[in-house]
């Protein structure tokens, strides 16, 4: 059963000038001989629209039980309990802030100037949903408007909301960071940009559980902030229930007391249930951050009157609504206003006022129009930058370049010239610049506050990403080994794959994560795998895999500009050049600024014309290392092997495969991945089914061994991956057909 102590005195960690005015202590006397919680008396006009607010809060909950027949269709929650600290923090949140509800926060969306209708157009998801046009859920907001704070995509995952909130405080900084020739020589629009955020002393807002506290990524979050300092406040709102478990059940502390661990992270504790507390509490809150002295958590305890959602009803396992009703916001508000020289005529008029609002409004959403069904695949991504191969692939007197020294060229030459670019992941910065040098000296270069390390932490590396892009910075990230992407799939799947389409292009994130991938001998098994059939089937992103050093930086730079999430394979094995076979991958070096549009494949080796004539060739479907291993089994068949290099995985450049098909009609598919239920296997499929009548042969394909890791010894190794002879094998029983 919940227990709802008085507030206790706001604690802090060891900062410098810490406050020591209790927010607490000042809303104690709230309302007494005049409502005057914290340093400064509320008005009598703010009063007013909070008391009217959550009435509204309380009345749409209350109209969505009545009508649980159209309500309940889809999934919804709602603030019943949560009103005061919710709506204590959107009266704070300015124009330039940044915020990052969570799924119960309709309360804090009235607060920041949404209507009731706006929030029942995406409850009944219906076509004028301003947030997602009706394809998810209520009180998951994306926002761009005048006068509310910008609210990237939110998404259901628990806690997920942490870490791109925070990337978000990160971006805040490191704009505001800018300046001299760097700032000289940006654009107007990254100007002004700046400028915002600078003259307003912005900061973002992470809203959160306490049940979502003890995820894993939360602590990234926190870590990160108190590293960085910066301006960000995590509101908790502690109901003491997750679904069904409770707070004993969930945690050994609640978030207050698991902030202590955090040195360098303010620490506040607020009566959720109470409006002057919670306002109180939050000024300090808000005032901490802009001043710029770091980040504040503040631990709001409030009730759950309400569901945990419609398809969780409150009646099939709480024992405790008798003792959380006693903590109502509404009443106690009502109480205090009265104390404080309210009538009761004037607070019922808000009350009547707030439940005709809330009538009349669910009338008019009942009556607004579905979405179109055509427009279902919609925003998918948004409109790529780059459409065109642009500048010089093949610049005279250029010498050739490693794959490797050309990924360096192609950052470089993005941090030179976009202030806005940043990039950072594990061992990037400092000395030693990546595990494979790819980001040699550009720390020297550019600054730590541009190209830095981070804690061994790939949730964050990847989800920041989101918060980043949404305030206006570019970043350039990176997972050291493909073989440990996976604690970033979390993020990558909800937060940046979903984001465009379900904000109706609101927020497409554009995010280059780039990924050293592959096997190179002796690498063993957690740093030889290879990973993009799993990639491929996240919708939503961009997935990209050069093969020679001229496509890596004409790629790179075109993954930097699009406007939607990529992830760019680099294969260990060819960054040097040094496995056997792999020379070709290193060509002359194209100038800055070119660049390659993704999605759009190239014939890496051209068949003989006249044995394309006579039927005596075929061609090879690869991508990568499978390129070299194909180019050296060709020798075997001179003339007869044409080789077609993917060079981007999605989008994919299908019309290319299929033009190349109809050309030979004997097609080998040739991957790096164990082959089964891979992508390889897949493209096999749909070729099979879009050229059957060209087809001379079944399809073949070719990969690694169906096996769970790569062995460390080397002899295993090449055991178990295709190789030039291998493909010599599989090309010679082809071409006999």
């Amino acid at each position: 059963m919940s227990e709802f102590a008085a507030p206790t005195a706001p604690e802090t960690t060891d900062l410098p000038n810490p406050r020591v005015a209790s927010a607490a202590a000042a809303a104690a006397a709230a309302f007494t001989a005049a409502p005057a919680p914290g340093p400064a008396p509320l008005s009598p006009e703010l009063l007013r629209r909070a008391y009217r607010l959550m009435h509204t809060a309380a009345a749409m909950a209350d109209l969505y039980e009545e009508q649980k027949a159209i309500s309940a269709r889809y999934v919804h929650a709602t603030a019943r309990g949560h009103e005061a600290v919710q709506l204590a923090a959107a009266f704070h949140l300015r124009e330039t802030d940044f915020a990052s509800p969570y799924y119960r926060d309709d309360a804090m969306l009235l607060g920041l100037g949404l209507r009731p209708y706006e929030l029942m157009l995406q409850l009944m998801a219906k076509r004028d949903d301003p947030f997602s046009g009706g394809r998810t859920y209520y009180s998951h907001p994306s926002l761009r408007r005048t006068g509310a704070p910008v609210i990237p995509h939110q998404s259901s995952a628990t806690g997920m909301q942490a870490i791109p909130a925070t990337g978000m405080a990160h971006a805040i900084k490191y704009l505001e960071s800018v300046g001299g020739e760097q700032l000289a020589n940006s654009s107007e629009e990254f100007k002004a940009s700046r400028e915002r955020l600078t003259s307003n002393a912005s900061l973002a807002l992470c809203s959160i559980g306490d049940g979502a506290m003890t995820e894993g990524e939360v602590a990234e979050a926190l870590q990160m902030a108190i590293l960085h300092q910066l301006p960000i406040i995590y509101l908790v709102q502690d109901n003491d229930w997750g679904i069904s478990a409770t707070g004993r059940e969930m945690r050994a502390m609640n978030a207050y007391e698991f902030a202590a661990g955090f040195p360098g992270l303010r620490r506040l504790q607020v009566d959720g249930a109470d409006f002057g507390s919670s306002y109180a509490g939050l000024a300090e809150a808000f005032a901490h951050v802009r001043a710029r002295r770091g980040p504040v958590l503040v631990h709001a305890k409030c009730p759950l009157l309400g569901h945990h959602t419609s398809g969780v009803r409150r009646e099939w396992y709480r024992n405790d609504l008798a003792n959380h009703q006693t903590q109502d916001p509404l009443p106690r508000l009502h109480q205090q206003l009265l104390a404080g020289g309210f009538s009761e005529e004037e607070l019922d008029g808000l009350q009547a006022e707030a439940r005709a609002t809330v009538l009349a409004d669910w009338n008019e959403a009942l009556a607004a129009p579905n979405p179109d069904p055509a427009t279902f695949a919609d925003h998918e991504f948004a409109t790529p930058t780059v459409t065109a191969e642009a500048g010089e692939r093949s610049p005279a007197g250029a010498e050739k370049a490693l794959m490797v020294d050309a990924a360096l060229h192609a950052v470089d030459d993005i941090l030179r010239e976009f202030p806005e670019a940043l990039f950072y992941g594990q061992d990037v910065g400092g000395e030693l610049g990546g595990v494979f040098r790819e980001a040699a000296l550009l720390a020297k270069k550019y600054g730590d506050a541009r190209v830095f390390n981070t804690p061994i932490q790939e949730a964050y590396i990847v989800g920041s990403t989101a918060g980043m892009a949404a305030v206006g910075a570019r970043p350039i990230v990176e997972i050291q080994f493909a073989d440990y992407i996976w604690p970033a799939l979390n993020q990558l799947v909800e937060e940046l794959s979903k984001s465009c389409y379900l904000t109706m292009g609101k927020f497409p994130i554009p995010a280059l994560i780039r990924v050293p991938i592959g096997a190179y001998g002796g690498g063993g098994p957690y740093h030889s795998g290879s990973i993009e059939s799993t990639l491929l089937t996240i919708r939503g992103i961009k997935v990209v895999y050069p093969s020679n050093a001229a496509d890596m930086k004409g790629l790179m730079r075109a993954a930097f500009l699009d406007p939607n999430p990529v992830v760019m394979l680099e294969h260990k094995g060819l960054y040097w050049s040094k496995v056997p076979g792999t020379e070709d991958a290193k060509t002359v070096e194209p100038a800055a600024g070119y660049v390659v549009p993704l999605g759009q494949a190239a014939v890496a080796q051209e068949a003989d014309a006249d044995k394309l004539r006579r039927g005596e060739t075929a061609l090879v479907v690869t991508y990568g290392m499978g390129v070299h291993w194909a180019k050296a089994a060709s020798r075997d068949f001179p003339g007869q092997v044409e080789i077609l290099d993917l060079r981007t995985l999605n989008p994919l450049d299908f019309d290319a495969v299929t033009a190349a098909t109809r050309r030979h009609g004997k097609v080998l598919v040739l991957t790096e991945e164990p082959l089964m239920n891979s992508f390889a296997e897949s493209l096999a499929g749909r070729i099979q089914r879009h050229c059957f009548e060209a087809l001379d042969a079944p399809v073949f394909t070719l990969g690694a061994a169906n096996l769970p890791a790569i062995a460390l010894n080397v002899d295993l190794e090449k055991q178990m991956l295709p190789s030039a002879a291998k493909v010599s094998v599989a090309l010679g029983e082809l071409l006999e057909y």
